[in-house]
């Protein structure tokens, strides 16, 4: 499975030790946060795969996290499950109307919450249960790291393969090179921003070839996106 990063916003220690380390234990990346406010600025910041979302939070509470979350651009689609003591069709109800993708009511066991997790993922990231991507002309086998464009096999080194695999799932999103740093290399590799141009330029060269159009967007002063749109 490819690593992908969650938010947990839970303000119970206890259980939000608890899940980090499970969600850990599978190879998940996770940040915690108990407090409503700041889910909203570290999903802006590095929007998440997926937020697991306490409703019961102290200051802003969940449902207006959920809301707001549903009203930024770079979260609109990402995954929101709802965590809860509430056993009420009512409040249920409540929560999916404002935005969320599901409702786990406590108490829940945090093995089942990982399955949960992994099983919505899979639905809005075809990578992570090994199928191909695909965009325009290009066609990724994530399983065997193969990539064709128009039918031709694309030689690609590991972190172009990587670089562009973040592209196709995410395709006409903009990310500048301080996020693609993040998402491609890691949040702990000490390597320069400009590193992200000598890659682009590998990746564009690679799938260019022949006089193919050019497929990547540069966004001056924003960063690069996968947008066949723009091809002229």
């Amino acid at each position: 499975m490819a690593r992908a990063r969650l938010l947990l916003v839970e303000d119970d220690a206890a259980l939000a030790e608890l899940l980090v380390w499970h969600f850990k234990r599978e190879e998940f990346e996770i940040d915690h946060t108990p407090d409503g406010e700041e889910a909203l600025l570290l999903a802006a910041e590095c929007p998440p795969d997926l937020v697991l979302l306490d409703w019961m939070i102290e200051g802003l509470s969940g449902i207006e996290v959920c809301r707001r979350l549903r009203r930024m651009p770079d979260t609109a689609n990402v995954p929101i499950i709802m965590l809860t003591a509430r056993h009420e069709e009512e409040d249920r109800v409540r929560g999916l109307e404002t935005g969320a993708d599901d409702y786990v009511t406590k108490p829940f066991s945090p093995r089942e919450l990982v399955a949960r997790v992994g099983a919505v993922l899979r639905r809005v990231r075809p990578a992570l249960a090994g199928e191909r991507l695909s965009y325009s002309d290009i066609e990724m086998d994530v399983s065997t790291h193969r990539v064709r464009r128009d039918g031709s096999a694309v030689p690609l080194g590991p972190t172009e393969f990587r670089l562009l695999k973040h592209f196709l799932e995410h395709p006409g999103r903009v990310f500048s090179r301080e996020r693609l740093l993040d998402s491609v290399w890691g949040r702990d590799a000490e390597i320069e921003p400009r590193t992200v141009d000598v890659h682009i330029r590998r990746l564009r060269k690679a799938i260019n070839l022949d006089g193919r159009p050019d497929i990547i967007r540069t966004v001056r002063s924003a960063g690069y996106a996968l947008d066949a749109e723009g091809v002229a």
